[in-house]
């Protein structure tokens, strides 16, 4: 047997299923990391990789990073976590609301899920409104009301102009699906005409300007604009998810957009490596949060939130992650886009990519999907797409599960390069079942 072999079955008896965490399951057992380096990872076996997963799009230096090293090394020194505020967080938060113009204030919390749902939670308890609005297959983390449509297929997503509220697990209570109103991506018509049917209910519109399992695709500033207006019309919110998106741009992804924000939860990126969320936003929002108000109307703590490791980590990474890394990084995307667009053409396959900012994905499709019901893949595309992961993944490449990838700024050409030659014999390997 081999190391992860062993592992897996040492596992298997500890961990439901061998896994704390299903993304990492692989048939017949996950792999086992021994150590990352820069954009690389070697494991149990010996065997070293390309990560253009970097943990679920989290690690924007990749793995090892030196300033990030240093740094948590000498506040580890100093102790991991106190029943007291830290110098830390103070320096981040300044950092942060400096960054990006819409945030105000900011709290710190331990994951995206978290953040997301401390979100929901402060936009009810500012409007004194139960319902959220979100758009259909945008995966928002855990929370009930969040998840809520994310794993929608054509058996159970109804009607285009007045989408169902699907749950993702079993027992999910049937209040908090007639709590989430779904709306169509990038579909301003279809939108307005389903927010207006709750126009009273609605505390907030919950957004992913780049939604990676509705297609990574950006929503078009026509979309955003009317969410924007709609909120201020009925007395609503406009709530930014930006977990994964806030690396696409220095301000994040919102700074693509002719709006702002009243809320913004964020996460992955900003930890520096360590398990992260924070929710910011406008003055009067945040207060929700505020133990100093005569009545706190949400009463949240967290007792790893904002802890000195976390907070140092993030602080180390989002410095080195300025305005000129960003545009070296995003320039690197760009460049893998169109040579993979490139490998595309030369093989023939039905295929495209998708992105903006360090993300990318491939579909097995020949155009573009416009939203969620376009993006969807049915069972002989995701069988395509299990091939062309796990060909890449003997050739030295790890990607996320959706045949997506999230850069690191330690990457160059040479790695994409790499990654577009195996993704080119993949097509070549697929051909033939595509064109049956």
């Amino acid at each position: 047997m081999s190391k992860s072999e062993q592992l897996f079955a040492k596992a298997l008896k500890v961990l439901p299923g061998g896994v704390s965490r299903n993304t990492i399951f692989r048939k017949p057992h996950p792999f086992y990391a021994a150590q990352g380096e820069g954009c690389y990872v070697t494991d149990v076996e010996g065997v070293t990789r390309i990560d253009f997963a970097n943990n679920m799009a989290s690690l924007i230096h990749g793995h090892a990073y030196p300033g990030i090293v240093d740094s948590v090394s000498a506040q580890l020194a100093k102790g991991s976590c106190f029943t007291m505020a830290t110098e830390a967080e103070v320096n981040y938060a300044e950092l942060l609301c400096d960054r990006v113009p819409s945030f105000d204030k900011i709290r710190f919390v331990n994951s995206g899920t978290e953040a997301v749902m401390a979100m929901l939670k402060a936009s009810r308890a500012y409007t004194g409104k139960a319902k959220i609005a979100k758009v259909e297959g945008a995966y928002h983390g855990a929370y009930d009301y969040a998840e809520v449509s994310q794993t929608a297929n054509p058996s159970n997503w109804g009607d285009v102009n007045n989408p169902n509220s699907t749950p993702v697990a079993v027992g999910t209570p049937e209040k908090a699906l007639e709590d989430v109103v779904v709306i169509p991506f990038n579909d301003v018509e279809r939108a307005i005409n389903i927010l207006d049917q709750h126009k009273d209910e609605i505390a907030c519109i919950l957004v992913d300007l780049l939604p990676h399992r509705v297609g990574l695709i950006p929503a078009s500033n026509d979309f955003i604009n009317a969410l924007h207006k709609w909120t201020r019309d009925n007395k609503s919110l406009l709530a930014f998810d930006e977990v994964i998106t806030f690396r696409t741009n220095y301000r994040g992804a919102q700074q693509n957009y002719d709006v702002e924000p009243d809320i913004t939860a964020m996460g992955k990126v900003i930890g520096g490596g360590f398990p992260a969320g924070a929710l910011a936003g406008r003055d009067e929002v945040m207060k929700v949060l505020d133990p100093t108000e005569a009545k706190v109307l949400l009463p949240h703590s967290g007792t790893f939130s904002a802890n000195p490791i976390t907070m140092t980590a993030g602080l180390a990474a989002m410095k080195d992650f300025d305005q000129a890394a960003v545009a070296k990084l995003n320039d690197l995307a760009n460049y893998a886009k169109a040579e993979i667009s490139k490998a595309i053409a030369d093989v023939g396959i039905a295929a495209c990519v998708t992105g903006a900012g360090s993300m990318f994905r491939v579909h097995l499709k020949a155009q573009p999907p416009k939203n969620y019901r376009e993006a969807y893949a049915d069972k002989t595309e995701s069988a395509l797409i299990t091939k062309l992961l796990d060909h890449l993944f003997d050739n030295g490449i790890m990607m996320i599960n959706t045949c997506s990838a999230t850069l690191s700024t330690a990457m160059g050409k040479k790695e994409i390069d790499h990654l577009v030659s195996a993704l080119k014999d993949g097509f070549d390997m697929l051909k033939p079942e595509m064109t049956k």
